[in-house]
């Protein structure tokens, strides 16, 4: 056997030193590249097994002596929200119930009738930039962030937040941010320690019962809309207040309910954020890939309104969007740990051992990059390689945007019809421009992955002005529907 190699770790901290706990991905990105694609570290008083090649990933995500493992950063989320689907264990009741009950909301039919909603909060973000003017600086990240919390806001629980009318971020957003900044301190230092954060642990507590009373207010404002309501709406909402988990006939807890609120609202509007602004920073350094979208929506769209129908009508945009997930996966990594009973260990690649009590840890930019799967240019931006019929021919295992099955994200296809529509839309109405055309790739501290001060310009295309603008997205539905023919 070969033992793991990693940086050496000092008493009682073990690794800690060796992690920017502002930044922690891009410290396991500097580390994969020192160490290479399988490392250890000891972190929060365990060994943490860090992989990146499709080889080994595929036989943990393939053997099953090894299972899913919440830790880190989301095991100390699952303080907050104990029975969400991103935090609950596989093996609790509320996960599988949950994941059974929900599971209709999100079929491809379900979600196409989300799309004028959809729509609907797209348009005012292009109406916000086409009236700020071709010289303002805008800050994607922040602004696809706001655009992607209206969304499944509104799709998912009728709720509108308004995000485009206020300067500040909506409460919401500002207080699970103060929450995961200090999960993610917590999840890469010893409990001792936390537990002397008295002041942190205050305004932890605050934020949590901020979320929770939030949630509860809208719940309860949900509840008495549908005693009043002729003809109640379907929406995610509904299928978390009144469905029947088809195994064991239950329904979700108010807890349970609340719980799964806040999953969707921070993992619904965080990693589709990052996904969109890592797209247009890589259709801006690449302009033949940018033309090419832009002719490809100029022809399916025709300079009309957007429908529905047109979604499966470009598979060039949607090539885009998963070479941007490859690169830059907003969702950084998954756990899992070997179930072993009588002490021995199970050998990874025939080489590693791993004991109980270890935790492995997927580290998907990695494994996306992977020149074993993705060739030598797997850093380079390169949409042709994710077509459709290329990414039915991917090795098992190798793209893993949205996570390992069983455990994969259920609001995957909710995810890139969002995109899809925002792609189509922006990309039909502006042309963009970095601010700095010098600009470095930095990340936001934060779960998920996304860019930090990346600034661009929006330029309304020729013959589109403000008031056209405003003009094409409520357009008469007969208008959208004989453009579409």
């Amino acid at each position: 056997m070969e033992p793991i190699p990693g940086p050496r770790g000092w008493p009682l901290i073990g690794n800690l030193l060796d992690i920017d706990v502002n930044n922690t991905m891009q410290s396991f990105m500097a580390l994969t590249e020192q160490w290479g694609r399988i490392y250890k570290l000891h972190l929060g008083g365990i060994d943490r097994i860090m992989l990146g090649s499709h080889e080994l990933v595929n036989e943990v995500c393939s053997r099953k002596e090894f299972t899913k493992h919440i830790m880190g950063a989301i095991g100390a989320l699952s303080k907050v929200i104990p029975d969400g689907l991103f935090t609950a264990d596989t093996a609790q009741e509320s996960w599988g119930l949950a994941r059974r009950t929900l599971n209709p909301a999100f079929t491809p039919v379900s979600i196409r009738n989300m799309f004028d909603e959809m729509l609907d909060i797209t348009s005012q973000l292009a109406l916000k930039w086409a009236r700020h003017g071709p010289e303002c600086p805008i800050d994607v990240s922040a602004d696809f962030m706001r655009l992607t919390l209206d969304t499944i806001a509104l799709t998912a629980m009728d709720t509108r937040f308004n995000s485009f009318y206020h300067d500040e971020f909506h409460p919401f957003v500002r207080r699970f941010g103060g929450i995961f900044a200090e999960i993610q301190r917590r999840s890469n230092r010893p409990a001792w320690y936390t537990w002397m954060q008295w002041e942190a642990n205050r305004q932890f507590d605050e934020n949590n019962d901020f979320l929770r009373n939030f949630c509860a207010d809208v719940l309860a404002r949900r509840r008495r809309l549908e005693k009043n309501a002729s003809k109640p709406r379907q929406d995610v909402f509904t299928a978390m207040l009144h469905r029947r988990d088809p195994v064991t006939g239950k329904q979700l807890t108010d807890p349970m309910i609340i719980d799964n609120m806040i999953t969707f609202l921070f993992a619904g509007h965080d990693t589709t954020a990052g996904l969109l602004s890592f797209l247009i920073l890589n259709l801006i350094r690449h302009p033949d890939a940018y033309a090419r979208v832009q002719e490809e929506i100029d022809g399916v769209l025709e300079g009309g309104v957007m429908t529905v129908d047109h979604l499966n009508m470009l598979p060039y945009v949607k090539s885009c969007l998963l070479e941007a997930l490859r690169l830059e996966p907003p969702a950084q990594m998954f756990a899992v740990t070997p179930l072993v009973e009588d002490g021995a260990p199970v050998v990874l690649g025939g080489r590693y051992e791993i004991h109980r009590g270890q935790s492995v840890l997927v580290f998907i930019p990695a494994l996306h990059r992977d020149p074993a799967v993705f060739s030598d240019d797997a850093d380079e931006f390169k949409p042709e390689r994710m077509s459709e019929e290329k990414v039915k021919k991917l090795p098992k295992n190798a793209f893993k945007p949205f996570g390992n099955t069983p455990r994969n994200c259920i609001g995957s296809d909710f995810a890139m019809q969002e995109a899809m529509v925002a792609v189509a839309i922006l990309f039909q109405k502006f042309d963009f421009e970095l601010v700095d055309p010098d600009y470095k790739l930095q990340y936001q501290p934060s779960l998920n992955r996304k860019p930090r001060d990346l600034y661009v310009t929006a330029r309304l295309r020729p013959g589109i002005d403000v008031l056209s603008l405003h003009r094409d997205f409520f357009a008469p539905a007969s208008t959208s529907a004989k453009k579409s023919d």
